[in-house]
């Protein structure tokens, strides 16, 4: 199988869906999508999943939409949010731009819609009108969801107006719980490795990047980095409900995951985020 981003021979991963390029460290998983799968999305506790990301995901959208207002073109109005889910970013983004959502799963975009957000329902950029086009196009959490990203990304150029901004917000490999995840599984534990590939949940990461090689794949496109950052991954506020929302593992296994990330909390500024944030100029002409 060979490399998306740098086209090196990948190897066999840690388990049976993993693999890794020794080249540029990019991993990939052949785990399914199963957005629109109702006997699937009974697995998941909306209710514990909202609880326990919205306070992070909030905190870290106005740092992302601080990021788009500086590097944006003078005037820029329309902003694109890729996978909206539940319009918290596009709550955030209205305050500065013009926006519009886009999310695939139709009970979830039906959800949003209700409480008065612009959301679409469908998959970028087959949704999107032939001549709709945008100042800013972010994905927070998505990039990494989609199977045929390089197609996601020659659609964002396309979409872009000349000098705008793409913003990519997604899990990063170099970071410190998947580094952990990835020891724990080698020593026989699975299951937070797994659960950082959401493995078995409606739409399971089919990539993991770092900064460097993000970068060398959206660079195939003409775009050119303007910032990469890091972003807080976790907070004690949350954060058993956002283990336990999936109904994976056992209570034990939710409880002692907890209470190793609690206890690993006041370290984690040694060490890097498992979140990276990075911004994109497409050229002026």
């Amino acid at each position: 199988m060979e490399c998306i981003v740098c086209g090196h021979s990948t190897a066999a991963g840690l388990t049976a869906w993993h693999r890794t390029c020794p080249a540029c460290h990019y991993e990939s998983a052949a785990l399914p999508p199963t957005i629109n799968d109702a006997a699937v999305h009974l697995q998941v506790d909306e209710a514990e999943r909202e609880t326990g990301l919205k306070a992070i995901r909030v905190a870290n959208f106005q740092t992302i939409i601080d990021y788009a207002a500086r590097l944006a073109t003078p005037g820029a109005q329309r902003l694109l949010d890729v996978g909206a889910a539940h319009g918290w970013f596009l709550e955030v983004a209205r305050k500065r731009f013009q926006v519009l959502g886009m999310e695939p799963d139709t009970t979830v975009a039906s959800r949003t819609a209700a409480r008065g957000l612009p959301v679409r329902n469908g998959y970028f950029p087959d949704a999107l009108e032939a001549d709709e086009r945008f100042d800013v196009i972010v994905f927070n959490d998505v990039i990494e969801h989609i199977p045929d990203i390089r197609a996601a990304l020659a659609a964002c150029r396309e979409r872009l107006y000349p000098g705008g901004i793409l913003i990519l917000n997604l899990p990063n490999s170099r970071g410190f719980f998947y580094q952990l995840s990835k020891l724990l599984a080698r020593l026989g534990w699975r299951a937070p490795f797994d659960r950082l590939w959401q493995k078995g949940l409606p739409s399971p990461h089919v990539h993991y990047f770092q900064a460097d090689n993000l970068t060398a794949l959206v660079g195939q496109q003409g775009m050119e980095l303007k910032l990469r950052a890091e972003l807080p991954s976790v907070r004690a506020a949350g954060l058993l409900e956002r283990l336990r929302c999936a109904g994976q593992g056992t209570p034990f296994s939710n409880y002692l995951q907890y209470a190793a990330i609690m206890l690993s909390i006041p370290l984690l500024r040694l060490f890097p985020s498992d979140i990276v944030v990075c911004a994109y100029r497409k050229p002026d002409a």
